[in-house]
């Protein structure tokens, strides 16, 4: 479900900016959609592993602009790839990146993120059952 709502929010977010953008050519939703799809598989193929060749480059301190930079390559990728979709440019490659993060990032947001990811483990330690042995130990009255 995540997934596909991801990919309806980023085709969505490639039709606005072919609206918005004179420089981006989409011909309808489906063909967004086949774009966001796209994208979303070259991101998580090619995408990993040129953004981790470049984040040992900068030693994971520019993480977050590398991603960029590499959606915008994906992006640029699929122009050439697919027949109803134009970029002209790398500036509205990189808008196109930007507004599909901020856009995923608010979704991920409003859903309330995976909240049990993020909690801290209330599991007690091993150290604790040791401590809470001895205090019960000492609380106990003793009949011999």
């Amino acid at each position: 479900m995540d997934f596909l709502l991801n990919l309806l929010v980023s085709a969505g977010v490639i039709l606005l900016l072919a609206y918005a953008l004179p420089q981006v050519h989409v011909k309808s939703f489906l063909t967004a959609l086949w774009v966001a799809f796209l994208i979303g598989l070259f991101n998580a193929t090619i995408g990993w592993l040129l953004r981790g060749v470049l984040n040992l480059v900068s030693f994971f301190l520019l993480e977050a602009i590398i991603g960029l930079i590499v959606t915008t390559l994906m992006i640029k990728l699929v122009d050439m790839l697919v027949r109803n979709f134009k970029v002209d440019g790398w500036w509205p490659a990189f808008v196109i990146a930007i507004a599909t993060a901020i856009a995923l990032a608010l979704l991920g947001w409003a859903r309330g993120g995976d909240e049990e990811y993020a909690k801290l483990d209330n599991q007690p330690k091993l150290e604790q059952y040791f401590a809470h042995a001895k205090t019960a130990e000492a609380n106990t009255i003793r009949f011999i």
